[in-house]
């Protein structure tokens, strides 16, 4: 607890309230800015790209994909993350390496705007052998009555592409047996990018919760797909109503050489690759046509690549043009 207060401290925000400790924790929306406001809650936990940095020891960054793969989905409902409260379990608890992950947990707090407000730490032997844990994280947010995403998505919306770091949170069992297909240990040197392999598919997601606000409050946004699970083709279309389709050029953006030596050393197919990983598009925006660019400005000026990935269509779930591979 001492370790991590000052961590947890850093990422006080409007309508924080009292500190670590309590047996509850409590925050007061008032304060935080909101008069009619609807509470939006969203759980998950980082998978199995744990085992990479519990082998490699690399944990400083994993509590960021944890706070990322909460607050990414609570942004596309249209709601702004205010509290956070992360579950850490193991056999023996190793103080350095857990203050490691949850000042990492802190870092993506405090870059979405959100309190680290209360936690778990659970000590179980004989359910955690060695080094292992698990995480899991647990993100509240909220907006006004009425602003709720996604909503008036229509045929002719742009869509925009927000830059991926890489394989991001999902995927990595498939990950994990296609490093050992290639016969390449995590302290090698990546065959895709500089630094050990390891380091290299332990880059974080990225968070885009104040970027995807930004253009939210500009107006003209109708909708957020986080592309997680499921990739390209199984993501975009939960924004969609019935009788339209995501129309995407995979001609318009690069494929990142991460995945193009998953997809070569797997022999994966191009539509294998499109439904499991992002591809290089974490985040996708469907946007009225009339208010694309300006969107996109908003983006750019937030630090965001951004792609004109399409546009929604009349039809159903994802139709793709182009080639990424």
């Amino acid at each position: 607890m001492d370790r991590i207060k000052p961590a947890a401290k850093r990422t006080n925000r409007a309508g924080t309230m009292g500190g670590l400790g309590g047996f509850g924790a409590l925050f007061d929306l008032k304060a935080a800015g909101y008069s009619d406001p609807i509470l939006v809650a969203a759980t998950d936990g980082v998978g199995t790209k744990l085992r990479i940095a519990i082998d490699t020891g690399n944990v400083d960054t994993i509590g960021i994909d944890l706070v990322a793969m909460c607050v990414n989905d609570l942004v596309c409902q249209g709601a702004e993350p205010l509290l956070f409260l992360d579950y850490f379990a193991t056999g023996k608890l190793d103080v350095d390496q857990a203050a490691r992950i949850i000042e990492g947990i802190a870092a993506g707090c405090e870059a979405s705007g959100c309190a680290l407000i209360g936690g778990e730490t659970a000590e179980m032997p004989g359910m955690y052998h060695g080094g292992d844990f698990d995480l899991a994280g647990f993100a509240v947010g909220a907006m006004e009555r009425g602003a709720d995403l996604p909503r008036d998505v229509a045929a002719g919306d742009v869509l925009l592409g927000l830059a991926s770091n890489g394989v991001h949170s999902n995927g990595y069992s498939f990950v994990r047996k296609v490093v050992e297909l290639s016969g390449l240990a995590w302290a090698d040197a990546s065959p895709f990018s500089e630094g050990t392999l390891g380091a290299a598919l332990l880059a974080p997601t990225r968070l885009y919760v104040k970027q995807a606000l930004a253009a939210i409050r500009a107006g003209g946004v109708h909708g957020l797909a986080h592309i997680t699970g499921g990739g390209l083709t199984e993501n975009p279309p939960r924004i969609l109503p019935e009788g339209l389709a995501c129309e995407i050029d995979l001609g318009a953006w690069k494929l990142p050489p991460v995945f193009r030596w998953l997809a070569n050393t797997a022999n994966m197919s191009e539509p294998e690759l499109l439904k499991t990983f992002n591809c290089g598009i974490g985040m996708m925006l469907a946007v009225a046509p009339d208010r694309a660019e300006a969107v996109a400005q908003v983006l750019r000026d937030a630090g965001e690549t951004v792609v004109a990935m399409g546009r929604v269509v009349e039809g159903q779930g994802v139709v793709c043009k182009g080639r990424l591979l």
